[in-house]
């Protein structure tokens, strides 16, 4: 279900939290249905923000790195969660290729690739880490912190099937979020799966509409439970046709940045919350924490700085940012070591197997800690002789806290699910 982690958390609980510990028999319910109805994609990271009085998540990576932050006591439900995966989707699988980004040499990213490489070892497969950059035409052995190395290999296409010298796999693993398009060597492919599928890229996904997936999950949700689905779910906006470089649809943006934050204030006057409330901007599409400013009035985008416009103008892989995504922005309450922190949250298939706490020492509670800086703490697993009790007076038992974090990804990922659908390219379609 969910693994019991510890959490920051160290106040009482509050309205919101006991509603989901005290739901969990109808929503593990709930996620199995739509399970049944629903493909989840096939791993998965979520970015959560918890106000305290609002928690949402703020990203969703279908391309997720940072596995390197999982501590060795999750590696059996990692393990576990992929080879149900793989069994699924492919039960004769012995050869699984691993496709990673193309320009990172960043110790991070390939200690997050060989942890991978372990976690699909160790359940039973054959793995290999492949590049298609072309400046990879000869293996490259990489050495890692802590004595481990792994070994870069070129990708080579041969009668509609990838691989590598003397290494055919039956399953592609993308960690490649496809931010500069699709290459060619990976469209058609014959005889093999290739996960997650191309249109989880960045090339065709757009923040905008995966967060009308979400919302969409979260009013059903919020049925269920009884809640008003604000209180899980971040309001949006979308601004097309803007150019930071050249100011061009910036009165545009304006409007939407000032319309969205008076949907929010009403919000705030409404459960009585004495915050300030701020927007987040960001590109419709990429990832890496690019590109990302906090807005409290829609003034301040006229007297943005040069640099922070430069920054909103170019997103990953040098794509030119055209669409703005305008988020709602989520406190968060938590600090890790003194420092603002968030929790990210891990999944395989539709198993949530850890996590970690995101923080940054120089940035305030309503900033972007996907930046520079940022510092990742692992969370523990509870050990205690107390089990959790249902219904049980707060604080009288031991609540899995990090369950609604569990819950929220969960969502997340389901609103993935829809997107996907969505937007698959060779979906049958039914009159």
């Amino acid at each position: 279900m969910v693994p019991h982690l510890i959490t920051a958390l160290t106040g009482p609980i509050n309205e919101l939290e006991q509603r989901i510990i005290d739901s969990m028999p109808a929503t593990e319910r709930w996620f199995r249905l739509e399970w049944m109805e629903h493909t989840p994609p096939f791993y998965t990271s979520v970015d959560i923000r918890n106000a305290g009085f609002k928690l949402a998540p703020v990203d969703t990576n279908l391309f997720p790195a940072g596995w390197n932050h999982l501590t060795p006591e999750m590696l059996p439900l990692a393990v576990q969660a992929a080879m149900a995966a793989i069994e699924k989707i492919c039960p004769e699988a012995r050869n699984l290729l691993i496709i990673p980004e193309n320009h990172t040499r960043h110790s991070g990213y390939l200690s997050s690739l060989a942890q991978l490489r372990r976690i699909f070892n160790m359940a039973g497969l054959n793995v290999r880490i492949g590049s298609i950059s072309p400046d990879v035409n000869q293996p490259l052995v990489l050495d890692l912190p802590h004595g481990e190395s792994i070994t870069l290999e070129p990708v080579l296409r041969d009668r509609g099937r990838i691989g590598l010298k003397n290494f055919d796999p039956c399953t592609i693993l993308l960690n490649n979020d496809l931010s500069a398009g699709v290459p060619g060597i990976l469209e058609d492919l014959y005889g093999q799966h290739l996960l997650p599928p191309l249109h989880a890229g960045w090339c065709t996904r757009r923040k905008s509409k995966y967060f009308r997936s979400y919302e969409e999950v979260t009013k059903r949700f919020g049925k269920l439970l009884g809640i008003d689905h604000w209180l899980i779910n971040p309001l949006f906006g979308q601004c097309g046709d803007v150019n930071f470089a050249t100011s061009a649809g910036m009165e545009s943006l304006q409007t939407q940045v000032d319309t969205l934050l008076g949907k929010i204030r009403r919000k705030y006057k409404e459960y009585g919350i004495h915050e300030k409330p701020f927007v987040v901007v960001k590109a419709d599409n990429g990832s890496h924490g690019l590109g990302v400013i906090t807005v409290r009035d829609a003034k301040e985008l006229v007297a943005l700085e040069p640099k922070t416009l430069a920054s909103m103008t170019i997103s990953k892989d040098g794509q030119t940012v055209h669409n703005a995504l305008i988020q709602e922005g989520v406190l968060t309450q938590e600090r890790v070591h003194e420092a603002v922190a968030e929790p990210v949250v891990y999944m395989v298939d539709r198993y949530v197997v850890g996590g970690f706490y995101r923080i940054h020492a120089d940035r305030a509670s309503d900033e972007n800690l996907n930046a520079p800086g940022a510092d990742f703490v692992p969370l523990a697993f509870h050990h205690s002789t107390q089990l959790p009790q249902p219904g049980a007076r707060p604080g009288a038992s031991a609540p899995n806290r990090f369950y609604m974090y569990g819950v929220v990804a969960r969502l997340a990922m389901l609103a993935a699910s829809y997107e996907l659908e969505a937007t698959d390219p060779n979906a049958e379609i039914y009159d």
